[in-house]
């Protein structure tokens, strides 16, 4: 009776307001959530995660140390995964990464290149864009990871120092001049040899990513992994 009685508030209330699927915009059904089910079946999810020598992996190959590094979905031009993206950078939804940090996570945790993980870490924005935008997408990314995978979440060990300008339009070597030493990290007590999963919401060039893996490899005894919500 309870359960029935809640699916029919829920119906009138998403008739004056109604849930939208995060990837395509279209009105959600009964019993969807955040995606309609078109999208998730026709998600291209990239499955990096199956195995080491995978397109994000090498990519970083040469540039960091890392142990692995893995990428949930497969980011186009004008596709479902662009929609997404904004909706959780610029439209104020970043309940849309948790959430599929939370699906990310109870896969990885199948892994077991992924089970002896220790601290899950967010690559950081500026403190000028945090104020700006209100929230760290990545940091979202990172708590639904953390939920589902039972690991801690830690936001106070690497810092943006330097606010950097877009790197939209920028070449390759442009982009990795364009964050050299921005971030730094707190003085923390850690365990000898910590597993850090680095997390960001997209992997382009790598840049930004590589230049937060080197900072935490060069203030930390740690070993770092890489996980991030999109590849383009």
């Amino acid at each position: 009776m309870k359960s029935e009685l809640k699916r029919l508030i829920d119906d009138f209330v998403a008739i004056f307001f109604p849930r939208e699927c995060g990837c395509c915009g279209c009105v959600l059904k009964y019993q969807e959530k955040y995606v309609c089910i078109d999208c998730n079946y026709h998600l291209p999810y990239t499955n990096f995660h199956e195995y080491s020598d995978n397109d994000t992996a090498r990519q970083l190959w040469g540039k960091v140390p890392i142990e692995e590094a893995c990428s949930f979905l497969l980011l186009q031009k004008e596709s479902r995964v662009e929609y997404l993206i904004y909706q959780i950078k610029y439209n104020r939804q970043p309940f849309l990464a948790e959430y599929f940090g939370y699906l990310y996570g109870l896969k990885l945790l199948q892994q077991g290149r992924y089970q002896n993980l220790d601290l899950i870490i967010p690559v950081p924005l500026h403190s000028s864009k945090l104020r700006k935008r209100g929230y760290n997408q990545s940091a979202y990314f990172g708590r639904g990871l953390s939920r589902a995978m039972n690991i801690p979440l830690r936001e106070d060990i690497l810092v943006r120092k330097k606010a950097t300008v877009s790197q939209t339009g920028k070449g390759r070597v442009e982009r990795y001049e364009n964050v050299d030493d921005i971030f730094d990290c707190n003085e923390v007590i850690l365990a000898a040899n910590v597993h850090i999963l680095l997390v960001d919401d997209v992997l382009t060039t790598g840049a930004t990513i590589v230049s937060a893996a080197l900072t935490l490899l060069n203030a930390v005894d740690c070993r770092v992994s890489i996980a991030t919500l999109a590849r383009a």
